[in-house]
């Protein structure tokens, strides 16, 4: 008995200690990461000009029917990126089709978890809403794969299926992307060398020969706590408790089938 509660004190310090590193290890929510008072008033025309925002701002701007509008921001491994717009339409204007799409580091088009990608605005409507919802990003995936991996992400928002009369109208955007934290559930074994971020390949290079110069750098945006490419969740925290669990029942176990001891010696009287 004596060795079970030793066992079970130490086993509850490493608990104890274990316990505050994943508390203090736990991401911050990204919907409040920075305010809108710093948010983008425009949107770029094409992959290499997109305008950079950060998750939890709501970037704005003002375009016209037939344009394409696009957008870039950073998500990281464990995260669950859905993109929100909202196209405030004309007074008068015939039916129209809006579909906002997502594409990867590698500018590989996403597909949608769930999410209303594509709709169609009446003609007296005064607005349209899209959202889409991605896969969790990945740390890691095989090259064969098309799953979502760390790095930074292109929105675009374009009509599809204007009329003539249609095309030039004015329009204002609204975009908004904001993350859910997955954790271990959806961890795996293996990171990225490099997030998926445009100019990180010369950036690499710069530092390898000492360097300062970043002007190649084409994008500058990360998340807050930076990329972790998923060397933690809390898969380690789940594994420590596991491991405890089966050694408290092991020496339980034991404790339970050892018996009074051995046997005694003395032959039984006759």
């Amino acid at each position: 008995m004596r060795i079970t509660r030793a066992l079970s004190a130490s086993l509850l310090m490493l608990g104890l200690a274990v316990a505050p590193a994943a508390a203090d290890s736990s991401p911050t929510p990204t919907d409040s990461a920075s305010a809108d008072g710093d948010a983008p008033t425009q949107a770029g025309t094409s992959f290499r000009t997109a305008t950079e925002v950060e998750q939890g701002q709501t970037a704005t701007a003002s375009g016209s029917t037939g344009d394409y509008l696009y957008w870039s921001f950073p998500a990281d491994a464990g995260q669950r990126p859905t993109v929100k717009a909202t196209v405030k339409l004309p007074e008068t204007h015939a039916a129209q089709t809006w579909q906002v799409d997502v594409y990867d580091g590698l500018r590989r088009r996403q597909s949608c978890q769930y999410g209303a990608q594509t709709r169609t605005a009446a003609a007296d409507s005064s607005s349209v809403e899209l959202a889409c919802t991605l896969r969790t990003v990945r740390a890691w995936s095989e090259a064969w794969a098309n799953d979502p991996l760390p790095g930074t992400y292109y929105v675009r928002l374009t009509a599809v299926g204007l009329t003539t009369a249609d095309l030039g109208l004015p329009v204002g955007t609204e975009v908004r992307v904001g993350s859910k934290d997955i954790g271990g559930s959806a961890a795996v074994d293996g990171s990225l060398a490099e997030p998926l971020v445009p100019g990180i390949a010369v950036k690499s290079e710069a530092d390898k020969d000492g360097s300062k110069d970043s002007s190649a750098v084409l994008s500058a945006i990360e998340p807050e706590d930076g990329w972790s490419s998923g060397w933690w969740s809390d898969r380690w925290v789940w594994t420590a408790i596991g491991g405890m669990l089966a050694a408290l029942a092991g020496v339980g176990g034991y404790a339970l089938t050892r018996g009074s001891g051995r046997p005694s010696r003395v032959p039984p009287a006759t």
